[in-house]
């Protein structure tokens, strides 16, 4: 029997109805990182007179880190479900942003906290280099290599990114220790404009061949139709977009909380300085690390390489302009070069990057290079 208009229709809205709050359902941590923003916004300095305490301080950084680790995976989810709209590569960038935009925050927030560490913006650079170039390309390559065994991407698009890479990271972590014009690792504003501007251009004149007459190069054939044809997005593009932001919105805030935790464990329990960019790193990384593994392993390196890649370019190419701009209105002084052993580690890991995707190719073998270099990067921070 045929249902009268009416009742299909009424069908209809509670179906919708019922849809939209499963969807809502599904954003249960919203609630869970808003409630702790209102927590420490109400009781936050009284929560931090007891650090002292090893296990009121383990509780705290480890709420606190869960939280905006929480928020940011969040992000990269709906940055995903963005990206499976718009195709690549404006989904990867879409994602990418994000993810950036969230690193400025975070280094902001624990930068302007307490007293001034000159090295933090240079050690969470370096970082994410290491832990992206290192250990997300290699666990990646491994992974991938391990369930596909030899993998295949877009030659030209690895190329492009490498060769804007190269050298925004030389400029930017190793060329301040060789310029004399100011004493130690440091630049002139003179210099420090030239690195804005170079790294604003730079990434401009990438983005116009990602997006524009070169778009090709960062796609790969096999995986278009696996895109084509995968699974669609669960939402529209304005709701994804939207949750994109809001989930984004608490990360300041937080951000700013766990900067307690962290200079304690600096100032006071003399943990490495290195320490403080390493933690920032890993909420910055690990979110794109998870999204660049699952990507290798359902055999769909280009996207993967899209994100790895696009992370470290984004990383030196968007964040250290706002990072010198913030430093020079705040009058907090910023070292970027790096020291002599991690100074090496960088232009190696820079000349096997080349290497590896030289071909168009990859195995097990180059994967497991990377995380040896990783392996390298953890070392040196306790033993330098």
């Amino acid at each position: 029997m045929t249902r009268k208009p009416h009742v299909r229709a009424r069908s209809a809205r509670n179906l919708r109805a019922g849809d939209w709050r499963k969807a809502a359902r599904g954003e249960w941590f919203l609630a869970v990182s808003l409630a702790t923003v209102l927590v420490f916004a109400l009781a936050g300095e009284s929560t931090y007179d007891a650090l002292a305490n090893p296990l009121w301080l383990g509780i705290i950084f480890a709420w606190l880190f869960l939280m905006v680790m929480g928020s940011a995976l969040s992000v990269v989810r709906h940055a995903d479900s963005v990206a499976e709209i718009l195709g690549e590569p404006y989904g990867t960038l879409i994602l990418t942003l994000a993810v950036t935009a969230i690193e400025v925050m975070s280094i902001s927030a624990v930068m302007l906290h307490g007293d001034n560490n000159p090295t933090l913006v240079r050690d969470t650079l370096f970082a994410i280099v290491m832990i992206v170039l290192g250990g997300m390309v290699g666990g990646s390559l491994l992974m991938g290599g391990w369930r596909n065994r030899e993998q295949h991407y877009n030659l030209q698009g690895a190329n492009a990114y490498l060769s804007v890479i190269i050298p925004l990271a030389v400029l930017t972590l190793s060329l301040p220790n060789f310029t004399v014009t100011t004493p130690g690792p440091t630049l002139s504003f003179a210099q420090q404009v030239f690195l804005v501007t170079m790294s604003v251009g730079l990434y401009a004149a990438f983005l116009a061949i990602q997006t524009g007459r070169h778009r090709g190069y960062f796609t790969l054939e096999e995986e278009s139709e696996v895109h084509e044809h995968g699974k669609p997005a669960t939402r529209s593009l304005r709701w994804h977009g939207l949750l994109l932001i809001v989930y984004m919105a608490p990360v300041a805030f937080l951000a700013e909380q766990l900067a307690h935790p962290i200079d304690y464990f600096i100032e006071t329990l003399k943990a490495p300085d290195a320490l403080g960019g390493v933690i920032i790193a890993m909420l910055v990384a690990t979110p794109e690390a998870i999204a660049a593994t699952r990507a290798a392993i359902a055999n769909t390196l280009q996207r993967s390489i899209n994100i790895f890649l696009g992370s470290v370019l984004a990383t030196i190419g968007l964040t250290v302009p706002v990072m010198l701009a913030i430093s020079h209105f705040t009058r907090r002084e910023v070292y970027l070069g790096l020291d002599g052993a991690n100074d090496v580690l960088l232009l190696l890991t820079l000349a096997v990057s080349v290497v590896t995707f030289a071909s168009g190719r990859t195995n097990i073998l180059q994967g497991a290079v990377h995380v040896v270099l990783f392996a390298a990067f953890v070392m040196l921070i306790f033993q330098a």
